[in-house]
């Protein structure tokens, strides 16, 4: 099927519009940007004109706001719309409205219907325990017996309790809760049956519905991704490798990504390393394989220091970290790979084209997130003005971002202060961490807030974590 005659509407702002535009570049295909008053100074802004025109940009006001991007696809003509991360990208009351409305328009994600699916964390936990894939110990279902919730917290009390762990903690989650609304943790039972109640009376009266999931909570782990991508037959899936994304913020965002997930050849582990990396990639492929996923997406893993595997999620999108896969791997003995290209062109109706024994890895990559923060007070967002963005120039390094280099640049605060996204390539893990240390030390980045003190950034959290990369 020929991609040709369509247009892309991109429904995000910076770093990843900018990457979604240069993938549609490269595929000859004409784009439609959007920016809101906020953004209007942003550099995805220059780069839709340099790339698109003038006329391939329209102003919105809202990237939250469906009705307002419906219209600009309308009145530009755009055939699909690519969601970019965050936003409209896991919303399947979005993507099927594109694909439903009188005028139909591709969603470039995976069908509304497997979003749906595997948005749904009870549905993927149940999916995956079917087909015999570890996931996180707790209830698969809602829970509305008190007898039953007990019982299951008993007995994640005991296995915690066998794992050697010493202080164990049982997660009482809200089912119809997310983002973190409606969860507490419990020690032990003689506190659980109070928190039980209290976290079923908060879930009736905010989601009226008092179901109720118990789980383990699992403090020292490491955090690893698959990443997987499937064209629209949803019968090939192929794995684009691991990656390692446990350097994370206080509240669990991720700093540092390192691809592959952990580097057996150089670091001992008390577990077989490479096992484990090839068990948590069958794991993600039969489930890809079982709902016929049809496009790009990150399967999420948690790994205990006994190298014990638990399935997360499913992210139904294209993910910030993609670089750092694409970094590593070779299709055909081409190392060129861009993940958003391949998700454009098979979200489009393209067959994959290739299989898992056309995909090759060589090398380890590290991908830094830059980030206007001051991470010696709690990471808090850092406003101001960036006066100097200045790197290095080397072909082990590739380097993203929506900040102008021509100009002064205000991080608008109502978006999230990511700046860049630097990602290096070395030989092996010794050679990629030697790059990262001399990209970090040589970066430039410069500013100064409304009093006129100088910017706050995550470049010495980034050298300090550096060191001890994929290790556990």
């Amino acid at each position: 099927m020929s991609i040709e005659g369509n247009k892309v509407l991109i429904a995000n702002r910076g770093e990843i519009a900018v990457r979604i535009m240069e993938a549609c570049a490269d595929l000859g295909l004409p784009f439609v940007a959007l920016y809101t008053k906020e953004d209007e100074y942003s550099g995805h802004v220059d780069v839709a004109r340099r790339l698109g025109g003038n006329d391939s940009l329209y102003r919105i006001q809202n990237y939250l706001d469906a009705g307002d991007i419906l219209s600009v696809a309308d009145e530009s003509g755009a055939t699909a719309i690519h969601p970019g991360y965050g936003f409209f990208s896991e919303n399947y009351r979005f993507a099927r409205r594109v694909t439903e409305r009188d005028r139909p328009m591709t969603f470039i994600g995976p069908s509304w219907d497997v979003i749906r699916d595997l948005g749904d964390k009870i549905n993927t936990k149940r999916l995956a325990r079917k087909l015999g894939v570890p996931t996180v110990p707790g209830s698969d279902r809602a829970i509305y017996d008190e007898l039953e919730a007990e019982a299951i917290a008993e007995s994640l009390f005991e296995f915690q309790t066998k794992m050697g762990i010493s202080r164990p903690v049982v997660l009482v989650k809200a089912s119809a809760g997310g983002g973190g609304m409606g969860i507490d943790e419990v020690e032990d039972m003689a506190r659980f049956r109070q928190t039980y109640r209290r976290i079923r009376n908060y879930s009736l009266r905010t989601f009226n519905d008092e179901g109720v999931l118990i789980e383990q909570r699992v403090f020292n782990f490491n955090h690893l991704e698959v990443q997987i991508a499937s064209d629209r037959s949803g019968i090939n899936p192929v794995h684009f490798g691991t990656r390692n994304c446990s350097v994370q913020s206080p509240g669990l965002q991720k700093r540092i990504e390192v691809a592959p997930g952990f580097w057996p050849e150089n670091l001992a582990y008390t577990f077989d390393a490479q096992k484990l990396l090839n068990d948590i990639t069958e794991y993600s492929l039969s489930i890809a394989r079982e709902i016929k996923y049809d496009n790009v997406g990150t399967w999420e893993w948690i790994v205990t220091p006994n190298g014990e595997p638990f399935l997360m999620e499913v992210n139904t999108r294209i993910q910030v970290e993609n670089g750092v896969s694409a970094d590593i791997a070779s299709v055909n003995g081409d190392s060129n790979v861009n993940l958003v290209r391949e998700q454009i062109r098979i979200g489009l109706g393209e067959d994959l084209g290739y299989t898992q024994k056309d995909v090759s890895f060589d090398g380890v990559s590290i991908e830094y997130r830059l980030i206007a923060e001051d991470t010696e007070t709690g990471f808090t967002p850092w406003v101001g003005k960036i006066n100097e963005l200045d790197w290095m120039k080397e072909d082990w390094l590739s380097f993203h971002t929506h900040v102008p280099l021509d100009r002064p640049y205000q991080i608008p605060t109502e978006y999230d202060p990511n700046l860049a996204l630097a990602i290096i390539w070395g030989k092996d893990l010794a050679e990629a961490k030697s790059r990262g240390l001399a990209f970090l030390n040589d970066l430039k980045l410069k500013g100064a807030d409304s009093s006129g003190s100088s910017m706050k950034s995550n470049i010495p959290f980034l050298i300090e974590k550096t060191e001890n990369l994929l290790e556990f």
